[in-house]
């Protein structure tokens, strides 16, 4: 047996990774509420940039929200190539 699995292989629990994604989201929606506040105060042609990313950050955010990672090693477990059966009258 050369590799040995460890408990710190396993994936990121579904709370753990729920949150990560919700902080990910709220973070987007934040940077969208300072894109529509700047929609207000900015002059000219300018006014394109933060309208495109107040109406390209909700679907981005989404996208990006429902992104599940697979933090834990990828290595697969154990499995012998062979079952040998034990015999007891052989010693």
């Amino acid at each position: 047996m050369d590799q040995v699995n460890a408990v710190t292989s396993l994936h990121e629990s579904p709370h753990d990774e729920r949150r990560s994604r919700m902080v990910k989201y709220s973070a987007a929606m934040g940077v969208r509420l300072v894109c529509i506040g700047l929609c207000f105060v900015t002059p000219g042609a300018w006014l394109l940039v933060p309208a495109a990313g107040a109406v390209l950050l909700p679907y981005l955010a989404v996208v990006a929200a429902n992104q599940v990672t697979q933090r834990g090693n990828t290595a697969q477990a154990y499995a012998p190539s062979q079952i040998v059966r034990y015999d007891s009258s052989a010693n």
